[in-house]
């Protein structure tokens, strides 16, 4: 049982019907088996009225007292003499006949407090000295009236009512103690999603308990990681934008150098220029990683012929991995149109494969493959990127999405990577709805894989379209 509302309201509902119980079993069993002083006159009265009209009128007389008893009294009695005959004519019971000879009914012991069946005896003496046993059953105690109700049907309707009305008051505390639980818990996971300005309302009043401080503690939280996070992000965009200035300058400088100075110089400024294009893309790079934090609003949506674009991709690819004797090839499996930006979807699909491209090894392939699947009750666009290189370790897979996170630095500064590319990816790819992720193959290297929703609620005209192509593949 998962449910914290099904923990409090089942624990709640069963420890008031267990209360409820115990009280029932305790008062039955410790209620003194004493008749009241009331029942020992009726006993004694009833005794003496039997024989008496037994004497004067014989049987058709006692009927019509036993009668007059039942209406009366609710008394179900018989009348034996010391022979043990029933004396009214009446077909009696085998409970009857048992006490009319002074055995007790076969319900006995302590389970005999819980029988809605009681019975007495009672001996009298006529005038001439004969000897006569009444024995009757008597009314229910007063803990057992809805077990005699006319019809039976009404003492478990009551009984049901009860259980129902216990059950409503268990079932609105348990709801009245789980609410705020619920409410930080849908908070919660607007934040783990990426809305950092997903709070949780506060209760009602001035409730100071530990729940109460509990969701005001998380907003408290909420807001300062928005404020940190947010003023990251703006730093960030500020120093990218104030380093633009010195670079330009830079780039200046390195012109007239090139201008004012002999061969000698030249392997200086071509490594100068080297690194001034690298701090250049870097620079680019942070500006579009600061852009993406921003959110939805900061990209325009028109429909992408996402099959289109991965085609450009892998060409541009296979034409610059040929300096290592490496292919890209792709294959589309049909037209898939996606809602989106257009160069946020192409940034997200040309890093990965430049990225395959990168950590391939020498004279291998880089495997582009673009799909159409259903996947969690919606059709998606997927697109898997493999190469045959080394993998990654299986620890490191789920940090390969961070800005700045490399495997091995040395390695990142002679590829000239910065550990932006992916985490532009997965920025891209997240505000589009979809998600990234990156397994080994089994075989060896690397497969990341994209899945894009097919947004088809807005329905702009669509544009125009080659032929179809299915499959197809890059030489």
């Amino acid at each position: 049982m998962r449910s914290l509302f099904l923990k409090i309201f089942l624990s709640f509902w069963l420890a008031q019907a267990l209360i409820v119980a115990l009280v029932v079993i305790a008062t039955v069993v410790f209620r003194p088996q004493t008749e009241s002083p009331f029942w020992e006159f009726i006993k004694s009265h009833t005794a003496e009225q039997m024989v008496q009209a037994y004497e004067s009128g014989g049987a058709p007389q006692l009927n019509r007292q036993i009668d007059q008893l039942a209406t009366t009294f609710k008394l179900q009695a018989f009348l034996f003499d010391d022979q043990g005959r029933e004396l009214a004519g009446r077909n009696a019971p085998a409970w009857a006949h048992r006490l009319s000879r002074g055995l007790e009914p076969q319900s006995t012991g302590w389970l005999q407090r819980f029988s809605s069946r009681r019975f007495v005896t009672h001996e009298a003496f006529a005038d001439d000295g004969h000897r006569y046993i009444m024995v009757a059953e008597v009314p229910p105690r007063p803990w057992l009236p809805l077990l005699r109700q006319k019809p039976p049907v009404t003492g478990l309707v009551i009984l049901a009512m009860a259980v129902l009305v216990s059950g409503i008051v268990c079932y609105l505390l348990a709801g009245y103690l789980t609410s705020d639980v619920r409410r930080l818990r849908a908070a919660t996971q607007q934040l783990a999603a990426g809305d950092l300005s997903a709070r949780a309302n506060a209760p009602p009043g001035r409730r100071r308990d530990e729940i109460a401080q509990l969701v005001r503690d998380f907003n408290t939280m909420a807001e300062r990681l928005q404020d940190l996070v947010n003023a990251q992000s703006r730093l960030l965009n500020d120093i990218s934008h104030e380093l633009r200035s010195p670079l330009a300058r830079l780039n200046v400088a390195l012109g007239l150098a090139w201008q004012r100075t002999g061969p000698d110089a030249h392997g200086v400024l071509e490594r100068i220029e080297l690194e001034a294009t690298r701090l250049n893309e870097l620079i680019g790079r942070l500006l579009t990683l600061a852009r993406l934090e921003g959110g939805e609003d900061a990209i325009q949506r028109t429909p992408v012929a996402l099959d289109e674009l991965v085609l450009d991709v892998s060409k541009d690819a296979d034409f610059e991995a040929q300096s290592r004797q490496c292919r890209v090839r792709c294959v589309v499996q049909g037209e898939t149109t996606v809602f989106g930006s257009p160069s946020l979807l192409h940034s997200a699909v040309e890093n990965v494969v430049r990225n395959a491209m990168r950590h391939t090894l020498d004279g291998t392939e880089v495997e582009i493959r673009l799909a159409r699947e259903s996947g969690s009750g919606k059709d998606e666009a997927v697109v898997r990127v493999t190469d045959r290189g080394p993998g990654v370790p299986q620890e490191s897979l789920d940090k390969l999405f961070r800005p700045f996170y490399r495997l091995d630095d040395a390695r990142g500064r002679q590829s000239g990577g910065v550990g932006l590319g992916l985490a532009i990816t997965e920025r891209a790819v997240r505000l589009h709805g979809g998600t990234v992720r990156a397994a080994n193959r089994p075989e060896g290297g690397l497969m990341v894989e994209i899945r894009l929703p097919l947004d088809f609620e807005i329905q702009p005209e669509p544009p125009a379209r080659s032929p179809e192509r299915t499959p197809v593949q890059t030489p």
